[in-house]
């Protein structure tokens, strides 16, 4: 056990597991970003937002010309669904699942498109060998297993040769890690993972041979108005413009514009990453220092630095849901129950929108919340 004293008060700065729920001191809303609220996305004021999200997106996170990016509907399920429904069925598919959203686009291609995909599984905390993977198929991934904790080391396991494409399910990986963009034809994620933004808009990246696929294939079954990426038989190039496919939140978007402005000035890319990694050895630190925790992805090499699952040793459901519930009330630490289909623990995001010192005082909570519910 750590000798760290119990706390008896509220700690002067509350650790928020989802990140900043408000904008940080000294931030006033530019005229700019007050005029673009409450006028229609179609009108020029508010293309030339949109343009800017998806431009600070591409400088933050180093996407090649190569890439086109969109802003699509549904948040990142709307983006991997939207991919998989227009470009699968070319090929066979693999299937690669260590965690729940990975399963579900498992149910959804097998089940709802009938593709009779070659699954690959790993329990909750692994990920599966990766050198069973054929890249004579497309393979639909998840990098980095939100609810399980788990990760692919890197890019190195995807063929450079593949006849495939790749579908990345990157929602809580993008702007944590260094993305190979060579590697990656299809990628999606959503705003309100690792920039802590609103919910509700995903965005797509589409590399050349995405792009390829679209324009030779046309899939079996009908497609949702939401999922056309193509239009009179072209690549609908508005998409990747700022003119999204349905109705956006103005507020959404200048709320994420200014989270990209935050990114920039905190080191861009490698800034973020050194701030997620910091706050994830911040919290080894306080596992490694306590017998009754554990990590739920024991191998460091592939273990999330942004949804970092723990262990709770004797730990059911109902103590987890008390756990989580005693430090909630305390205003301590927000959300941090495992998701419901994980096995029973906690679940601490260290994206890069959490500051190392709120994880580092997050410690004495733990202790004092086991201390208290433990038998």
């Amino acid at each position: 056990m750590t000798s760290t004293p119990m706390p008896t008060r509220k700690p002067a700065r509350p650790y928020f597991s989802s990140g900043p729920c408000a904008k940080p001191p000294g931030w006033e809303a530019s005229k700019l970003q007050t005029e673009c609220l409450g006028r229609s996305h179609r009108a020029k004021i508010g293309k030339s937002r949109l343009q800017l999200a998806i431009d600070l997106m591409r400088e933050v996170l180093q996407v090649p010309d190569t890439h086109r990016i969109g802003i699509v509907p549904g948040s990142d399920t709307g983006a991997i669904e939207m991919a998989m429904w227009t470009m699968l069925g070319a090929r066979p598919v693999t299937m690669m699942a260590w965690e729940s959203f990975g399963e579900g686009w498992v149910t959804d291609v097998n089940k709802q498109l009938k593709l009779n995909a070659t699954v690959i599984n790993a329990p909750y905390g692994e990920i599966p060998d990766l050198t069973q993977v054929d890249f004579s198929n497309d393979v639909v991934f998840t990098w980095n297993g939100t609810t399980s904790g788990a990760r692919v080391p890197n890019g190195d396991w995807i063929s450079d040769t593949r006849e495939g494409l790749t579908f990345n399910d990157a929602t809580s990986a993008v702007f944590a890690y260094d993305m190979p963009w060579d590697k990656l034809d299809v990628t999606t994620f959503s705003w309100q993972k690792v920039l802590g933004g609103e919910g509700a808009h995903g965005v797509i990246i589409l590399g050349p041979r995405a792009v390829e696929r679209l324009e030779n294939y046309t899939p079996a079954w009908p497609l949702p108005k939401i999922f056309r990426l193509m239009s009179k038989g072209a690549l609908a190039e508005g998409i990747f413009k700022g003119e999204t496919i349905n109705t956006p939140s103005m507020l959404a978007v200048e709320d994420v514009i200014f989270a990209l402005e935050w990114a920039k000035s905190v080191g861009g890319l490698h800034g973020l990453i050194a701030r997620s990694n910091a706050n994830a050895a911040a919290l080894d630190a306080i596992v490694e220092s306590r017998s009754w925790l554990g990590h739920l992805a024991q191998d460091a090499a592939t273990r999330s630095t942004t949804s970092v699952c723990l262990t709770v040793e004797g730990a059911d459901a109902d103590f987890i849901k008390k756990f989580a519930g005693l430090l909630e009330a305390e205003h301590a630490a927000y959300d941090i129950a495992g998701y419901r289909d994980a096995p029973a623990g906690l679940r601490i995001w260290c994206g890069a929108t959490v500051d190392t010192a709120d994880i580092e005082a997050l410690g004495p909570w733990l202790d004092w919340a086991y201390e208290t519910l433990k038998p």
